[in-house]
């Protein structure tokens, strides 16, 4: 009931549903059908996509363009972990996306702090720095406080250490730190040397390839990018 009072997210949830992703033989029209066939993973995943996306009104340019550099980059490491979870049996796809989505959430209250204070005389580079300083931390803080499970709370810290280790098992802060480091060769070039972080063989990537050249994993990626900006 609460979704159907929404306009733009029962909009979002019938285009999801009746995308090539999920489509089925009929085309639905009703926001319970539309729940019915994402399931309720994914309607929260879209939930948080919207809402992270409505939250930060920029009042000047130059944060305008930082906070579509961070949304641009949330949504790539979603995509792509999306498509890497299909290949461990541990792990559900819907909630991988979902850890995607929020990996960097904590760059928002900080984007919205230094539009309050700097406004049009922020710079860019000073933005950079404090994201990467401070959002991991406060992106946890977020997550914990609005009581996601411990296995998506974490992952704005650990997506962050490439010698995150929990245990012999995948987790979805593993997924999304191959993600995030694969999303980074694929779009700036930055690739060290992958062979020793455990989260690779844990999530079955070879550390040399990068998915997003590879054919399949890269029409999939592609597909659920478009679908999550719809």
């Amino acid at each position: 009931r609460m979704v159907g009072n929404d306009a733009a997210l029962s909009a979002r949830l019938l285009q999801v549903a009746n995308s090539p992703l999920y489509r089925g033989r009929v085309e639905i029209d009703s926001i319970q059908q539309a729940v019915t066939r994402l399931g309720l993973k994914m309607v929260r995943s879209l939930v948080v996509s919207l809402a992270m996306k409505q939250i930060f009104q920029a009042s000047s340019d130059a944060l305008d363009r930082q906070f579509r550099k961070v949304w641009d980059e949330s949504l790539q490491v979603a995509a792509i972990s999306r498509v890497l979870a299909g290949n461990v049996s541990e792990l559900e796809n819907e909630q991988a996306l979902l850890g995607g989505l929020i990996h960097n959430i904590g760059a928002l209250p900080i984007l919205t702090k230094i539009d309050e204070r700097y406004g049009f005389s922020a710079d860019a580079d000073m933005i950079d720095e404090l994201i990467r300083e401070l959002a991991p931390d406060i992106g946890e803080r977020i997550l914990r406080h609005w009581n996601f499970a411990e296995s998506l709370a974490n992952i704005p810290t650990a997506c962050q250490d490439p010698g995150y280790d929990p245990g012999p098992f995948p987790t979805y802060a593993d997924i999304v730190l191959v993600a995030r480091l694969q999303n980074l060769a694929a779009s700036q070039g930055i690739q060290d040397d992958w062979s020793a972080i455990p989260a690779f063989a844990k999530v079955g990537v070879e550390s040399e390839v990068i998915i997003v050249d590879v054919e399949g994993p890269a029409e999939e990626i592609a597909e659920v990018r478009t679908m999550l900006e719809g």
